[in-house]
């Protein structure tokens, strides 16, 4: 099937089928965005993730009136941590580290209140929730699996960290040879030089990794005002 839509994109315009295309909502939980979370244990400043919810929530608003699909992940661990491994668990300089209690239950543990994406991007049937256990969407889950059942070859990204769970998971797509577009306004990182070298990493050399758009240029071309 021929691409039908095309969206202004860097370093070339971005061809894809609606039909054919996931908006892939990477790790909108609590334990990232919010105060008391596994972020702000590491000594960050939560606020500019925080400022991302409206922007996503105006886009998948758009994406799901236009009748596009929509895939959600979160990142999290077993209680029992068998699926954290320690060189993960003990890295960094945390306050509160993966398993301990925090204001918001444990910290990254499937199914405490942390762990849940925000209410405002909160999915609705028949949009997958992946859950995965590292930093890539498509280590030690099914999402592969999804995408080839529903005939998915393109993929646009959104969320955070830039340049961690969403330019991992964009890499891990990359080599499954689907064609990715990361939104630049709809994905966040707590170091915004990492944001911008994540943009200009990913789309150098003709798009080497994928390509890179406004949601305001993605939703031109999906559902015009």
């Amino acid at each position: 099937m021929s691409p039908s839509l095309t969206a202004s994109a860097t370093p070339t315009p971005f061809a894809f089928d609606l039909s054919r295309t996931a908006l892939l909502i990477i790790d909108m939980q609590r334990d990232f965005v919010e105060p008391g979370g596994f972020g702000a244990s590491l000594g960050n400043d939560v606020a500019p993730l925080q400022s991302l919810v409206p922007v996503i929530s105006r886009l998948l608003g758009r994406w799901r009136a236009a009748g596009g699909w929509v895939v959600h992940t979160r990142e999290g661990h077993a209680p029992d941590l068998s699926d954290c491994p320690p060189a993960k668990r003990e890295r960094g300089e945390a306050n509160l580290r993966i398993g301990d209690v925090g204001p918001m239950g444990r910290i990254l543990i499937r199914g405490e209140p942390g762990h849940a994406i925000v209410p405002e991007l909160t999915p609705i049937p028949g949009e997958p929730v992946i859950d995965k256990p590292g930093k890539g969407a498509f280590y030690a889950t099914d999402l592969q699996a999804q995408l080839q059942a529903r005939g998915i070859t393109h993929l646009v990204l959104a969320g955070v960290t830039t340049e961690v769970c969403v330019q991992t998971t964009m890499r891990e797509a990359n080599d499954r040879g689907y064609e990715c577009l990361l939104l630049e306004d709809a994905c966040r990182s707590y170091f915004p030089p990492f944001h911008q070298a994540t943009l200009e990493m990913v789309r150098a050399q003709g798009a080497i990794v994928g390509w890179t758009a406004t949601s305001a240029e993605l939703l031109a071309a999906v559902s015009p005002l």
